[in-house]
């Protein structure tokens, strides 16, 4: 396995410029250095049809959440997108580009949350947060032209763990009923010493970076072991929402993003994948810079249209469904 020919220019390019490393930064450095290179990554913003802020009642005040909508009034399949950055970084500024591009790939909607962060508010903040939005969309899925029918999670990194987490969660409760989930290598295992010890690479996410974010999110230790942290400690996947579990292979995330989704498999829990082997973390955040993050999103929209049912043929430079942008199979509990 060897680093795809573009991170490696990247890569070159970041060395070259004297980037440091979020985990040597302070929280206001780290968060503004945050955002300035998911926007310098994430290409050309793409128009949708509507962009609207508002917020919903989150457990201890107003949350901001950002809507992206395609053409179209009436109520629409529904993405409830969780932003990525260690629990610690980003707002829905972050996922703007995911979320615009999503919409014109799908003809669904997006609604980020601009849930808690850390370590202002450490763990269960943000999946209070993420599971309170869902509900109340879900309750109020005409104020917000939601098919109550047709919500799914997803996110990136983070926002995978709360993705994964709110389905646990919306179990338990009984509701609601969720569609599908989308995990872009989440987060699913938050102990320590459960990652390469050889991740040391400065210029990537690596395994300084995990105990960096971990260190903000879990003010107690012990709560690395609680299912709503690591989602992969559940006892039980059972009866949780169909998913797709996006990995990249230079990541430290890699290995329990793919276990996870063979838990999922085995619980019986419809699971497809796509694995990017030559891919570091946040790959699919910036589709400007790597071509398998234009692919990963297409990849994302084919399983959301199917899950949504939304009959929609790939537009040109697409990727099909069932099938990754490498040329994998994907399917129910299988590995691509």
């Amino acid at each position: 396995m060897t680093l795809d020919p573009q991170v490696v220019a990247w890569r070159t390019a970041r060395a070259a410029a004297g980037t440091v490393p979020l985990y040597t930064q302070t929280l206001a450095e780290a968060r503004a250095a945050d955002l300035a290179a998911i926007r310098a990554g994430s290409g050309a913003v793409e128009p949708v049809a509507e962009v609207r802020d508002t917020t919903v009642p989150g457990p201890a005040g107003p949350l901001p959440v950002r809507i992206h909508r395609p053409d179209g009034d009436g109520p629409l399949p529904t993405l409830v997108y969780f932003f990525g950055g260690g629990w610690t970084l980003g707002s829905v500024d972050t996922a703007d580009g995911i979320c615009r591009r999503l919409v014109n790939l799908t003809g669904a909607q997006t609604v980020t949350v601009g849930y808690r962060l850390a370590p202002e508010h450490p763990f269960p903040a943000a999946v209070e947060d993420c599971h309170a939005a869902v509900r109340h969309l879900a309750a109020h899925a005409a104020e917000f032209r939601v098919d109550p029918d047709r919500l799914a999670v997803g996110g990136d990194s983070a926002g995978g763990n709360l993705a994964a987490a709110v389905t646990l969660l919306a179990r338990a409760d009984g509701g609601p009923r969720l569609a599908a989930q989308l995990l872009v290598y989440p987060n699913t295992d938050q102990r320590p010493g459960h990652r390469p010890g050889d991740d040391e690479d400065p210029m990537l996410f690596n395994r300084h970076s995990v105990g960096w974010y971990r260190s903000h999110y879990l003010a107690d230790r012990g709560d690395a072991a609680h299912p709503l942290a690591s989602p992969l400690l559940a006892e039980d996947l059972g009866g949780l929402p169909p998913a797709l579990v996006i990995t990249a292979g230079y990541d430290p995330l890699c290995a329990e993003g793919r276990r996870y989704a063979e838990r999922l498999g085995e619980a019986g829990v419809p699971t497809e994948t796509a694995h990017y082997p030559g891919m570091v973390h946040g790959f699919f955040a910036m589709p400007g810079v790597f071509d398998a993050g234009r692919q990963a999103q297409e990849r994302a929209a084919a399983f959301l249209r199917r899950t949504f049912g939304l009959d929609r043929t790939p537009g040109a430079g697409e990727s099909a469904a069932g099938v990754d942008p490498a040329g994998n199979t994907v399917g129910a509990g299988g590995h691509g």
